[in-house]
């Protein structure tokens, strides 16, 4: 195996594994939307923002599960990244202070393991917008 060949940066699958990561990260945020919209209902999710001490909660909830159900569909399609991807970091940065911060790291005790790292991917993409594998791209 050659040590140096694997060290080397590789260009050419860049936007192969940008596209790998922008598709799981848009499926996980399309599954907690579907959850939101279709499993509790906007009236049960605002209900839980309203537990939470959140400010017009009903409007936040069918804010919030549009945002992951549709911006997460739209990171799968590579459509509008980057304002999807600043929509879904803002809101996982509401959900790490809210919610998820107190209860430490790991998200087998509901702490903010997975909001970091969805956040930190959203924000990203926020930054470098899609690959070149992407309705974007497509777009121009």
């Amino acid at each position: 195996m050659d040590i140096k060949a694997l060290l080397k940066p590789a260009p050419d699958k860049a936007d192969l594994a940008m596209t790998i990561i922008r598709v799981i990260v848009g499926l996980t945020f399309l599954v907690h939307g579907w959850q939101k919209v279709f499993t509790f209902g906007f009236e049960g999710t605002g209900g839980f923002f309203g537990s939470l001490g959140i400010p017009a909660a009903g409007f936040f909830a069918v804010v919030v599960s549009l945002v992951e159900l549709l911006g997460g569909l739209a990171l799968i399609l590579g459509l509008a990244t980057r304002l999807v991807g600043l929509l879904l970091a803002v809101d996982m940065l509401v959900a790490l202070f809210v919610v998820h911060l107190p209860n430490g790291f790991f998200v087998s005790e509901n702490g903010y393991e997975l909001v970091l790292i969805l956040g930190a991917a959203s924000l990203a993409f926020a930054i470098t917008g899609a690959s070149k594998l992407s309705l974007d791209s497509r777009m121009g």
